[in-house]
């Protein structure tokens, strides 16, 4: 972020005084947010302080609506006024905004030599902090909210007696913000409790910086639950001219919206202006300001959320006001154009006929234990080495994975449900799979997946596999037989047709589809078996890694036959005459889809329905040991349980990430066959781990939220809990007012790369060290470039590479020049990580061929007018110089390499380095 008027040093504060407005450009890693059709989606803030002038306001709103249009129209504009920011905003801030009285400049003029002055801030929030300065007086203080007093030598923590566990965990953040850029890090940290006064020194000194202990007074009722309690239905509002005309309808419908006009959604608490595409913006100005007359006529207070939103870039909260708004089904542009790369690159003299598929990145030890049990009849059946490769529709199947770790072992467990499965199975697969994960040693982890709907994992710890059609169990044998459907099962005399997949050359499978021409894609291939004679068929989109795969699969169901290769368009009579005919198939590219990155939630209900909230740029400190929470990463959810949550069963963990499926808060239209894992604190896993910036230390340390950061703040020796020989169920129920005295086992990871007969090597979970630095939370990249005095602490977390502009629209620097300037903000990464790729680029300014050769980045984006030989087309990123690399990525090369494959593929993406 760059200030645009020039300052003599920095500021660490917001002042109310001043409009900011700020341009949040997601690029990568978790703030990224390359939407499933290709297009950047962009978020734009502009912040108003209490004092702020109007006419600051005003052109503070429309500098929003210019930098919109420049961007292409795909941004969300927020309105943000002091002391009601919204979430999204404050989460760019860690561990958060404390706005000051007074100008930017006659504060830096004032600075120096003045008395230290006690302070007074109210601090309210679980997972982003409300921090605003309220009166040095005992009637500031209330039963609700965390309180921190800042004085010359000390800092007190004042705890209302209804605040949260995590409210004031959170606060805890805010008392060592000021520790270390007020104080330097050099004075005392007190805690004070409502109403507890006997025996505690820190409470009576306390109390009588007020004067004397006086009881405090209840709380009164909040002005903007009220004004929320007052609009009890949602308003439309058709804008023209400045003025707003109503539009009386039974229900909202996307359709009433059109590209020509602009509407204002009334919600109460919450205001969405959404603008047509073809509106012009001077309109769209003119239409902002009745937007704000229609407030104050209203008497509405500045709490009210107010959202700009240009047709196209609307959020899923607006859309989930319609009816009949289209799910957005478009194909990811990056996949969608790997063939159109590749003819560019031959166009260009390149010697490459494709691109190759992205590696799956496997964050296990592929070297451990398989077992697979049948559930039939309530109870579970173990398979034999050779059958538990083998899968039946029909059937419900435990999967067990052992994989040994550094000290301890780690389990993980699938229940499998086939699609044409009975639901007694199922209830009862879930039931065993509880039992089986009460009674191992180690660290569990479980899951139920969905035939078809599998995760790459569930495939990895398969060497080969085949789902056939049919079933093997009573309950769906009984099943067929009451429907009278004939069997499907797949016998050696009978004709099956197998579409094979695989995970390169980590894992292979065949799964039978319906014996007809229509179950053919151009982009796959295919086994078809005839007795004992066998047929292969290739598309002609599949690739030679496909090809590489059905060869794997053949051999392995019929080493000592030989088969019959058929290239799609050279079919036999014979050949359809099997499949009953020939007739139309899918000819276009398959593909996989994509996700837009992870997303955290949390877990609330209302009236037994979900009603859960996002928590932007998320870190592991919003992982508090008294929630559940839901990571959705699109392809699979993982339910995270904290030892002092109120989940009493794995069956009510599942439960909740079906209850989220159901909700499909994105709108994504989310299957309700969504694999779901279940994590306890405690065994965190590698693939789980990987997507924050893990330290083993926070991992496993006693006590709640509160008295774990509380240690860590008062530089006490954390309590860490060594592996023993007892054992943990998965689940224990704790109350909110219980005490660490139970154990927290350590998470250890499996180090080393182990090979496997018949396979690659595969890759293992990375072994994670615990940073020294004793900060609570970790500054995101935004928070460091306005508050530079608080990076001067090693930090080890994993945040996006921000482009952030800072508009500073103060009446006098406005009348300057208005001009404005760009700062690629990055933070360093974390130096746990291991770089997971053994065959990607290695740090080349430190360790550089005297015989490699750079490029300039002209050179290497795709498209380019520039031919070249002898390079590897796949990491064109690899020969950019040290300089230009950090210049375009925001990261050094070393860095780079150390994120996941899914977070470079999308900065090489944005780069057009792909």
């Amino acid at each position: 972020m760059v200030h645009c008027e020039s300052s003599s040093g920095p500021h660490s504060q917001i002042f109310p005084r001043e409009v900011l407005l700020w341009e949040y450009l997601y690029n990568l890693e978790r703030q990224t947010v390359v939407l499933k059709n290709g297009l950047h989606h962009h978020d734009l803030h502009y912040w108003m302080g209490k004092d702020a002038k109007e006419a600051a306001c005003t052109m503070a709103s429309d500098k929003a609506i210019e930098l919109d249009a420049a961007l292409g129209s795909r941004a969300v504009q927020y309105r943000e006024v002091q002391g009601s920011e919204m979430d999204k905003f404050l989460s760019y801030f860690k561990p958060c905004i404390i706005p000051i009285d007074g100008h930017f400049s006659s504060h830096l003029q004032a600075m120096g030599g003045q008395p230290y002055q006690i302070t007074l801030f109210s601090c309210k929030g679980d997972h982003v902090v409300h921090v605003r300065e309220v009166p040095f007086s005992r009637s500031s203080l209330n039963h609700n909210n965390v309180f921190v007093l800042d004085t010359n030598s000390k800092i007190f923590l004042f705890s209302g007696c209804n605040s949260s566990t995590q409210e004031r965990a959170r606060a805890l953040e805010v008392v060592q913000y000021i520790k270390e850029n007020q104080h330097g890090g050099r004075c005392e940290v007190a805690t004070i409790d409502d109403g507890k006064l006997v025996g505690d020194s820190d409470a009576g000194e306390f109390w009588n910086l007020f004067g004397g202990y006086a009881p405090i007074p209840r709380d009164p009722p909040s002005t903007t639950q009220a004004e929320a309690n007052n609009i009890s239905s949602r308003k439309l509002f058709w804008i023209n001219k400045g003025k707003l005309f109503p539009i009386e309808t039974p229900s909202l419908d996307k359709a009433i919206l059109s590209s020509d006009n602009c509407y204002m959604l009334d919600c109460g608490a919450e205001i969405f202006v959404w603008m047509g595409k073809t509106t012009l913006i001077s309109e769209r100005k003119t239409n902002v300001s009745a937007i704000e007359d229609y407030m104050h006529s209203q008497g509405r207070t500045t709490s009210t959320h107010t959202t700009f939103l240009t047709e196209g870039s609307e959020i899923a909260k607006f859309k989930s006001y319609f009816n009949g708004w289209p799910q957005n089904l478009t194909p990811n542009l990056y996949v969608q154009g790997r063939g159109k790369v590749a003819a560019i690159f031959k166009h260009q003299d390149y010697d490459i006929k494709e691109l190759p598929e992205d590696k799956t990145e496997l964050l296990i030890d592929c070297n451990g234990t398989l077992k697979v049990w049948l559930v039939d009849s309530g109870s579970g059946l173990l398979l034999s080495t050779i059958e538990q490769n083998k899968l039946y529709s029909g059937d419900c199947y435990i999967v067990q994975y052992s994989y040994r770790g550094s000290k301890r072992d780690h389990h993980l467990f699938y229940a499998w449900f086939g699609k044409r499965s009975i639901l007694e199975d199922r209830k009862d697969a879930v039931s065993i799979m509880t039992s089986m994960v009460d009674s191992v040693k180690g660290y569990p982890v479980m899951a139920q997946v969905f035939e078809g709907r599998e995760p790459d994992l569930f495939f990895t710890v398969f060497k080969s596999l085949i789902i056939f059609k049919g079933g093997m169990g009573t309950a769906y044998k009984k099943s067929m037989s009451h429907k009278r459907v004939k069997d499907e099962d797949c016998r050696k005399d009978k004709a099956a047709l197998f579409r094979v997949q695989g995970l390169g050359n980590h894992s292979v499978q065949a799964i039978q589809v319906d014996l007809v021409s229509t179950s053919l894609n151009s982009s796959q291939c295919y086994i078809l078996q005839d007795g004992d004679l066998f047929f292969t068929w290739t598309g002609n989109l599949s690739s030679p890694s496909d090809h590489n795969l059905l060869d794997m699969m053949l051999d392995w169901l019929s080493p000592l036959k030989q088969s019959i290769s058929i290239r799609e368009g050279s079919e036999s009579d014979h050949f359809w005459n099997i499949l009953g005919g020939k007739s139309e198939y899918p000819k276009e590219k398959h593909n996989r889809g994509c996700s837009e990155g992870p997303h955290l939630f949390t877990c609330v209900f209302k009236e037994g329905s979900y009603k859960g909230k996002e928590i932007f740029n998320f870190t592991q400190d919003d992982l508090t040991t008294e929630d559940a929470l839901i990571l959705d990463c699109g392809n699979e959810v993982y339910v995270w349980v904290g030892l002092h949550a109120n989940i009493t069963s794995n069956e009510q963990a599942f439960d909740l990430g079906k209850k989220f499926l159901e909700a499909d808060i994105l709108l994504e239209g989310r299957s309700m066959d969504t694999a779901t894992y279940v994590i306890t604190e405690g065994n965190e896993p590698s693939f789980f781990t990987c997507f924050f910036s893990w330290d083993t230390a926070k991992a496993y340390m006693h006590g709640n939220s509160f008295e774990r950061k509380l240690a860590f703040l008062k530089g006490s020796s954390a309590k860490m809990e060594t592996p023993d020989k007892g054992l943990r169920k998965s689940f224990r129920r704790y109350s909110s007012d219980s005490t660490a005295d139970h154990s927290i086992r350590k998470t250890v990871y499996s180090k080393g790369l182990h090979e496997r007969e018949g396979l690659a090597a595969c890759i293992v979970s990375p072994e994670f060290g615990s940073p020294k630095s004793h900060l609570l939370s970790i500054p995101t990249a935004v928070a460091k470039q306005i508050f530079p005095a608080s990076s001067s602490h090693p930090t080890h977390a994993v945040s996006p590479k921000l482009h952030v502009t800072n508009f500073h629209l103060s009446l006098d620097s406005l009348a300057k020049d208005g001009s404005t300037e760009s700062l690629s903000a990055a933070q360093e990464l974390d130096p746990n990580l291991r770089n997971l790729d053994k065959a990607t680029v290695v740090d080349h300014e430190e360790n550089a061929d005297p015989g490699w050769k750079f490029f300039s980045y002209e050179q290497l984006k795709v498209p380019s007018r520039m031919s070249m030989t002898g390079i590897d087309m796949t990491r064109l990123e690899a020969y950019l110089s040290k300089e230009e690399f950090q210049e375009k990525f925001g990261v050094t090369k070393k860095a780079f390499y150390k994120l996941p494959k899914w977070r470079q593929s999308k900065l090489k993406s944005d780069l057009k380095l792909f």
